[in-house]
C-alpha cells in the first residue's frame, strides 16, 4: 500500500480496532436481530452454464451475480469482473468462521476471456489474490488510489489507479469512473487506510451500470445521482450491518440501501454483499426480508430492486 493515509470526508461514528475486538470477544453492547426467528440460511444458487456467458450480448449488457460483491459484466464485446472472489474463505488463513457458505455458480475456468477486473478496495472479501493470480498476472486491473505499488509487489503490473470522480476510457467506447464511498481498507492491523476505496460506474452501449462497492450511508449518494444518474442498473450492498452501532459507518443496511437506490436515481438494482459469507451478526436470511419491507414502505416495485440467487443474470438495455 502507499504511505498516504486516506480518510472519509464525511463525519461518521468511529470504527476503531478496539471496538471490533470487543465485538468479537462478545463484550457489550450486544444487539438483537431486527426480525427474530428469521431463517439463518444463505442465498440460493443457480448453476451457471458456461455457454450462457461465453460471449457478451450483441446489444446492451448482461450482469451476472457470482456471489457476495462479485459480478461478471458483459457488453460491447467485453467481459469485466468486479471484486472477483472464488476462494473458499475470505481471510488470510482458512478460518472456519469466514468460510464460503455458497459455492460460486461456476468454476473460474468456465468464465469467458476477461478483459479487465475492477476492484473496489483491499478487504479479503473483495480483493482475492488467489483468484487474481488464476486469472493471470497480465490481466488489466483498475483500482482506487494506493493499491498499485502493493499489487506490483505481488506480481501485477498492468494496474491503473483511478482517483474518485476520474473517468478513464477503456476500450470499445467503454468508460470507467471511480465513484466515492464511505469505507476503509486494511489487509492487516498495520496498513489501515493506506489505500483508497470506491465504487465503479461503467458506461457503454448507451447504458450506465454502477457497482456501489462497500459503503456506509452518507451524503455522497445524492451527488452520485446528480452527476451520474439516471443509472440503468445498480449493484447495491444490503448485508453485513449488525451490530449497527459498529457497522453503520461502513455498511448499508437494507433501509439505507433503498435510500441509496432512490438518491442515485437507479432504474433497477440488484442486492449484493449478503448471503455468501458470514461477516456479521444478522441472520443470513434477514437482509432480503428487510429489503422487501423497505421497498414496500417507499412504494417501489419489488422487481425494481431484487435480491436474486447467486448465478442469476440480468439483461440491461438502453432506455428509448
Amino acid at each position: 500500500m502507499s504511505a498516504r493515509k486516506f480518510r472519509n470526508p464525511w463525519l461518521h461514528e468511529p470504527h476503531r480496532f478496539l471496538d471490533v475486538l470487543r465485538w468479537k470477544l462478545g463484550l457489550p453492547p450486544r444487539e438483537t436481530c431486527a426480525l427474530p426467528g428469521t431463517p439463518d440460511e444463505p442465498a440460493g444458487r443457480i448453476a451457471l452454464d458456461a455457454e450462457d456467458i461465453a460471449r457478451p450480448p450483441q446489444h446492451g449488457w448482461r450482469a451476472t451475480w457470482l456471489g457476495h460483491a462479485s459480478f461478471l459484466l458483459q457488453g460491447e464485446g467485453v467481459s469485466l469482473l468486479v471484486d472477483p472472489v472464488f476462494s473458499s474463505h475470505c481471510a488470510p488463513v482458512p478460518l472456519r468462521s469466514l468460510r464460503r457458505l455458497v459455492q460460486p455458480p461456476c468454476r473460474l475456468e468456465d468464465l469467458p476471456s476477461i478483459q479487465a477486473v475492477l476492484l473496489t478496495h483491499s478487504h479479503y472479501d473483495h480483493l482475492d489474490l488467489t483468484t487474481l493470480r488464476r486469472l493471470g498476472k497480465q490481466t488489466a486491473l483498475f483500482v482506487p488510489e494506493g493499491h498499485a505499488k502493493w499489487l506490483a509487489r505481488k506480481g501485477f503490473h498492468n494496474v491503473a489507479e483511478v482517483p474518485w470522480w476520474d473517468r478513464v476510457d477503456f476500450c470499445n467506447g467503454i468508460k470507467l469512473t471511480a465513484t466515492p464511498a464511505q469505507h476503509f481498507t486494511a489487509r492487516s492491523p498495520w496498513d489501515r487506510d493506506l489505500a483508497h476505496w470506491c465504487g465503479w460506474l461503467v458506461q457503454g452501449a448507451s447504458c450506465k451500470l454502477w457497482h456501489a462497492g462497500d459503503s456506509g450511508y452518507c451524503g455522497v449518494f445524492q451527488e452520485i445521482g446528480r452527476r451520474c444518474g439516471p443509472i440503468d442498473f445498480g449493484m447495491i450492498p444490503i448485508g453485513a450491518y449488525q451490530p449497527r452501532h459498529l457497522m453503520r459507518a461502513m455498511h448499508l443496511d437494507p433501509e439505507e440501501a433503498v435510500k441509496v437506490f432512490l438518491e442515485t436515481r437507479c432504474r433497477r438494482a440488484v442486492a449484493m454483499h449478503w448471503g455468501t459469507f458470514r461477516l456479521t451478526d444478522e441472520p443470513l436470511g434477514e437482509p432480503p426480508l428487510l429489503l422487501s419491507a423497505a421497498l414496500e414502505k417507499h412504494g417501489i416495485a419489488a422487481e425494481d430492486f431484487v435480491a436474486g440467487k447467486i448465478g442469476s443474470s440480468w439483461t440491461i438495455q438502453p432506455v428509448a
